[in-house]
């Protein structure tokens, strides 16, 4: 039994909550089903049972108060102590280490100080966890010890105790209690950076601050060099700092100063022919816009701040910004994907004077969930558990601060064993004009206040920045996991639009990678110097020593710039909505980042070297084409079951399981939504939401990503997704007319070196893909308009690399003034024309159909822009005619995938004759598996046929069957029937494969 826990004068009171007798325990029935499912284990029963430890001077009494408020009498029952009569055969306790965030603990903090009617002193401590009782008498201690690693702990972040029946009634449940000891006083380390290039690299690594040796000794060099005479009244002639190494290795890192994109590239092509490149980000993204931007006037803010802005309309303006959070999600799937969605709403509420956040979206690249764990490298974790975690932690982080998701989209390949993709993304709308100026427009003044706001500082997030800068390895920090606070988060943001409303403020940004030193090291650039007492920083527990201060990446912060004489009004308003706001310091105009903790000095760098000292990376590229094995024209297959074939794979197949978690209906704004069809249960190729609520001027949010062509060739990926993006755009109402994008590269290391042999081909692909993104971006008159890169996706374990392909996700929002006028792909009515618009090549190359049958093939999807940009403005002109009944962008799967896909969506079938299919003598094979851009399938009445055509006079069109009352969908060739699928069928195989996974 459980005996009382007596600390000091204090009583530590256990509250256990579970489910009531007679009710279901749903997180029983989870890991039940999980056992079974992913470490085939029967479990007979699982309970559960909630656990609230409070360790703070509270009488019985409050104890009592405080746990009839947190359960739910109808559900759940609760009591002081713990349940001494409980039958199973194994006892299973998970908490959170010392140091790590705990949300829930954290919202019983404010509802104990709600009961008792105080606010808890940094003494009083509130840890939750949770408890299992398994039921399995054939369970061994090392299967427990499996199903606890595997299903219900992350060790990195979590304590776990594990015992028998026997021993769990002798010992009783343990008391989680984790405390985190300050191990030594703050101080102030100087490193010794006048050591040989050995040294310099062995100070590197075991730092983890993913430096170069030539990065190592320009920092030697400023050190060593440097007769500053302000460095030498402060006695730091010859010296550096642990704080100036720490924060020049943030600030340099390849994840904060994108050193491969900025770097020097003398590439060769295919043909010999050589050209120096300079700054692939200056030279393709960043020009293409700026040349497009002379021809468009809704550019508002593009690539300098936390995203980019476009106007639209004469109220408000629209922010997007997608990041990802790769390494994190790695380690902590479901700390690293929350601190992504989070991280990426803070980019919106920094952006400008503050935007307000309308939609999240989400996507992730996985290795198969069904992967057997013997192929899965020691070391990493299951793609199942990285799924589960990398799902739960979005939805927590972002529903919980009631923003809706609008959408969501998975893809799976072998090689994302070794690092997951983790993108989360916001959309956040701002006010044209506010306090007489543009609210995109912020500006920081010497004398200007430092503030931070939202959550307190932690070893939580440290050296996240540069950790994301190297590949993932078996030394990989512990300390750079994170888990955010989604409720701290939103209160916050509250309080930073009614700050930004009262005009109360100059400036803002979020604390994301590198934490203040990030945030305040690159504000201070705005005016040219920053002062910084790091000793007033809110810290989570004491014990963090100046540097670790400076930065943290602990979650829910963000840093403003107020005016003196605002001050007192802004600290006003945090405390009276009971948001944390410190002052820091101030900025000025010294040209110095100078940080002090108390009366020490920790830091005294040029901002200029900061921001601009580190060397400029040399590299080399060279492009040769691969070639595959050609797939084969005859191949021993039924075309009915190559369909639902492909309808089952896993990019095909619904996601639904998954995404119905999600709530995409907060905040009420959805038009066309993420699903649809009469069930709403086949994923749209793109959504539509209103702005505000019952209006009609609304936006299109598309995106596209295909690993697979990049085998073949990025430029060709990067052109296809491109199309894809604009098409689905179109499939839903939207015009190309005025489209914005966002470019997310992810890639295998690029470098060459002796862990990166094929370094020079694999520069090459990213050199390719950024071409193709500046040809097609100007071909389109398509701004990109933010974006990020991630540049070292690989897993090194067991002395085997993991490279995940070339991966590039690329994003579209492009405002629609009608939403009314929106479309969606399902077949309406029986009787309706099909038309396939566009043509069809012999594109198989990298197609879902060629994997399928074990090949890659040669002959990858290309894009016609003129072409493309003819079909899509006459399609356009149809829609808004309102002249079509449903659109369809076909992608994976070809047109024989969108052939189902309208029939699964409108449960209705469908006469189809390939022979009439807009193309030039292909098999059939390539007429339906062919993943040729630029083409949409169109449903329209046959009293609009006419009309209809007229619209599309001079694109490539046909009229390729009708939809049917009927239960198949036939395909035919002329008078020969190619398959004819049952419906019914064609449902099964589209959901079965991910259905309750």
């Amino acid at each position: 039994m459980l005996k009382p826990i007596i600390k000091g004068n204090k009583m530590i009171y256990r509250l256990e909550i579970s489910p009531r007798k007679g009710m279901d325990d749903p997180a029983g029935h989870t890991v039940q089903r999980k056992a079974k499912s992913i470490l085939s284990y029967e479990l007979n029963k699982v309970d559960t049972a909630e656990v609230l430890t409070i360790d703070a001077n509270v009488e019985r009494k409050s104890a009592e108060e405080i746990l009839k408020e947190i359960v739910n009498p109808v559900l759940q029952q609760g009591l002081i102590g713990a349940v001494e009569q409980r039958s199973f055969d194994w006892f299973i306790a998970v908490g959170f280490l010392a140091g790590v965030t705990d949300n829930v603990s954290r919202t019983a903090r404010e509802a104990i100080r709600d009961i008792i009617g105080r606010q808890l002193t940094d003494e009083e401590k509130v840890y939750s966890s949770r408890e299992y009782f398994i039921s399995s008498k054939n369970l061994k201690k090392e299967d427990v010890e499996h199903i606890a690693k595997d299903l219900l702990a992350n060790e990195l972040i979590q304590s776990l105790t594990i015992m028998s029946f026997d021993e769990w009634k002798h010992n009783g449940s343990p008391a989680n209690t984790p405390e985190f000891v300050a191990i030594q006083e703050p101080k102030v380390d100087f490193i010794n950076i006048d050591v040989s290039d050995e040294e310099l690299m062995g100070i590197s690594n075991s730092k983890t601050l993913a430096l170069q040796l030539d990065e190592m000794q320009a920092i030697r060099d400023y050190a060593i060099n440097n007769n500053d005479a302000q460095r030498e009244e402060l006695g730091l002639i010859g010296k550096l700092t642990d704080a100036e190494l720490e924060c020049l290795a943030q600030s340099w890192s390849e994840h904060c100063s994108h050193k491969i994109f900025a770097a020097d590239i003398e590439y060769t092509d295919a043909d010999g022919n050589v050209e120096t490149i300079n700054s692939l980000y200056k030279s393709y993204i960043k020009k293409s816009t700026f040349e497009i931007g002379d021809q468009v006037d809704w550019l508002v803010s593009v690539f300098h701040d936390n995203a980019g802005v476009i106007t639209f309309n004469e109220k408000y303006d629209l922010a997007f910004k997608l990041e990802t959070h790769n390494s994190p999600s790695a380690l902590d799937p479901y700390g690293g994907a929350m601190t992504g969605i989070v991280g990426v709403n803070r980019d919106i509420m920094g952006t400008g004077t503050g935007a307000e956040m309308l939609v999240n979206v989400w996507g992730y690249c996985l290795g198969s969930p069904f992967v057997d764990e013997s192929e899965v490298p020691e070391g990493l974790l299951h793609p199942r558990r990285i799924r589960d975690g990398v799902h739960q932690g979005v939805i927590e982080g972002g529903n919980q601060s009631g923003i809706p998701y609008g959408l969501g989209w998975e893809y799976f390949d072998a090689r994302y064993i070794g690092k997951p993709l983790v993108y989360c993304g916001t959309v956040g709308i701002l006010p044209h004009k506010q306090h007489g100026k543009s609210a995109s427009l912020k500006t920081i003044e010497p004398g200007d206040v430092i503030v931070m706001v939202g959550g307190r500082i932690g070893k939580d997030g440290i050296h996240g920045a540069t950790f994301s800068s190297e590949e993932l390895h078996k030394d990989s920090p512990v300390a750079a996991v994170q888990i955010g606070d989604p409720i701290t988060q939103k209160k916050a943001a509250d309080f930073l639009y009614e700050a930004r409303d009262a005009d109360l403020y100059r400036f803002v940004t979020d604390n994301g990678a590198g934490g203040l030193s990030s945030s305040i090291g690159e504000m201070a650039t705005e005016c040219n110097g920053c002062f910084v007492d790091l000793a007033k920083a809110p810290l989570k527990y004491a014990g963090l020593q100046p540097w670790e201060i400076f930065v943290s990446e602990a979650q829910e912060r963000m840093s403003f710039a107020v005016p003196v004489e605002k001050v007192e009004a802004f600290l006003t308003l945090a405390q009276e909505r009971d948001v944390e706001a410190t002052v820091l310091g101030e900025f000025n105009d010294s040209g110095k980042c100078h940080l002090i903790y108390n009366d020490l000095t920790v830091a005294f760098l040029d901002l200029d070297f900061m921001h601009g000292g580190n060397p400029k990376l040399q590299l080399k590229a060279k492009w040769e084409a691969p070639v595959f094995e050609e797939i084969p024209e005859e191949l021993d297959s039924e075309i009915s079951d190559d369909i639902h074939e492909l309808l089952a794979s896993l990019n095909l197949c619904s996601s639904e399981y998954k995404a119905r978690q999600y709530d995409h209906e907060v905040k009420a704004l959805s038009v066309v939504k993420p699903y649809v069809g009469v069930e709403a249960d086949v994923d749209s190729d793109a959504s539509v939401f209103m702005a505000e609520p019952m209006t009609k001027e609304g936006f299109v949010l598309a995106n596209g990503v295909a690993p697979s062509y990049s085998d073949i060739d990025t430029y060709h990926m990067t052109a296809s997704i491109i199309d894809m993006c604009l098409r689905r755009t179109v499939a839903v109402g939207g015009s190309i007319d005025k489209v914005a994008g966002l470019d997310n590269f992810c890639w295998p290391d690029p470098v060459e070196s002796a862990k990166t042999p094929d370094g020079q081909y694999k520069l090459a692909q990213l050199v390719r893909s950024n071409q193709a993104l500046y040809d097609y971006c100007k071909a389109f008159t398509l701004p990109c308009i933010s974006g990020k890169d991630s540049m070292k996706n690989d897993s090194t374990r067991g002395g085997k690399k993991i490279s995940i392909p070339p991966t590039l996700l690329f994003s579209t929002i492009a405002p629609m003034m009608d939403v009314s006028k929106s479309v969606t792909l399902s077949s309406k009515r029986a009787g309706d024309y099909v038309y396939v618009i566009g043509e069809t090549l012999a594109e198989l190359g990298g197609s879902q159909y060629a994997a399928q049958k074990g090949y890659v093939g040669n002959k990858v999807p290309q894009v016609d822009a003129e072409k493309a940009k003819k079909i899509y403005k006459q399609v356009h002109q149809a829609t808004d005619a309102e002249v079509v009944h449903s659109l369809h962008a076909p992608a994976f799967g070809g047109l024989a995938a969108a052939f189902a896909r309208k029939s699964i969506a409108g449960r209705l079938g469908m006469e189809i004759d390939i022979n009439l299919i807009p193309a030039d003598d292909l098999s059939e094979t390539e007429l339906l598996f062919s993943e040729s851009n630029s083409r949409l399938v169109a449903t329209v009445a046959p009293d609009k046929a006419e009309e209809f055509e007229a619209l599309l006079e001079g694109v490539a069109f046909a009229k390729v069957g009708t939809v049917t009352l009927d239960d198949e969908l036939v395909i035919r060739q002329g008078k020969h029937i190619v398959a004819a699928l049952n419906l019914e069928n064609l449902v099964k195989s589209y959901k079965k494969t991910l259905d309750g996974v």
